[in-house]
């Protein structure tokens, strides 16, 4: 993807009203036109380069928060690039906290500042976790199966390629924001079945160690408190997931699916060494990839219990 400037900044408020309440249409219809009219047609409308990440120039924070606002992601280039992990690992840290996301969560695979590396693994904790093989990820949302309230859950993150694999490695993003508006114009039900509380449910998960992380059970859409925007909890996994027993539900899954693969507002790009994405936890999915056995596909990743701060730039 080619690396775009540094653009001018939009603040990416919502219009007054609420326009993720079924019975405010005036609202939804405002905001589904600003939505549409604003969001980019290619990845490359995302980019900005990133000459310091410990210390933005005006324009990059302005340029990061005006795709955020557009689209709930920026796609980043770090130009430089740090070489050496110990440093680029602070300078992502401080690349999010720049954007208000300090509240790093804390995952079960971070090390102590809180990055998880995203690497083909052969044993360890992490073997047996499709994130750490080389094979397709299907369409999700980070955390779905972490989910414990809507003040409680992976709200944004951070992933950043510091090795691409040989072949393959593409990511497929969507807004989450694109989906239930394509969603509500086709049937509101579709949005009613879909917030809720007990729409998706994720097993229980007993691990090798014997840990245990309990039956996860909550809504795909729902709306952050305070904030007022809208989140998403999804994955298109077939195993170890069971969705709400109605037909209502089961039609709304199948139409998400659908737009997840026919859209044409879907977003691809190759994440290359130096670049990366900052987001609003979006839709997005991982191809299969093939990479040498000597230096393999390395992605860092972040996860926040907040959103990015728009205001920040």
């Amino acid at each position: 993807m080619t690396m775009a400037r540094a653009g001018a900044a939009s603040s990416g408020r919502r219009l007054d009203g609420d326009p993720f309440d079924l019975g405010d249409e005036a609202s939804y219809r405002a905001w589904r036109e600003a939505k549409l009219g604003r969001y980019p047609a290619r990845a490359e409308d995302l980019v900005v380069e990133i000459r310091d990440a410990t210390n933005l120039a005006a324009a990059e924070r302005a340029a990061i928060a005006e795709r955020c606002g557009r689209a709930n992601a920026a796609l980043y280039a770090f130009t430089p690039t740090p070489r050496d992990e110990p440093r680029l690992r602070r300078d992502l840290i401080a690349f999010g906290a720049a954007f208000g996301l300090t509240a790093i969560e804390d995952h079960r695979s971070a090390e102590a500042d809180g990055v998880v590396r995203i690497e083909v693994v052969r044993d360890g904790g992490r073997l047996g976790y499709i994130p750490y093989t080389d094979r397709p990820i299907s369409w999700h949302t980070d955390g779905y199966y972490n989910y414990h309230g809507p003040d409680r859950c992976v709200r944004a993150m951070l992933l950043h390629c510091a090795r691409d694999a040989d072949q393959g490695g593409e990511n497929r993003l969507l807004d989450p924001e694109i989906a239930y508006l394509r969603l509500r114009d086709s049937d509101p039900g579709h949005i009613e079945a879909l917030m809720h509380p007990q729409a998706m449910s994720i097993p229980a998960n007993v691990e090798a160690s014997g840990a245990i992380r309990r039956e996860n059970v909550g809504p795909v859409f729902f709306v952050h408190p305070g904030a007022g925007a809208l989140g998403m909890r999804y994955t298109a996994r077939k195993r170890n997931i069971s969705w709400r027993d109605d037909e209502r539900t089961r039609r709304a899954a199948a139409a998400l699916e659908d737009i997840l693969e026919t859209d044409p507002l879907v977003l691809r790009v190759r994440l290359r060494p130096g670049q990366g994405l900052i987001c609003n936890n979006i839709l997005h999915d991982r191809s299969g990839f093939v990479s040498s056995a000597t230096a393999g596909r390395l992605l860092y990743r972040i996860r926040y219990n907040s959103r990015i701060n728009l205001d920040a730039a």
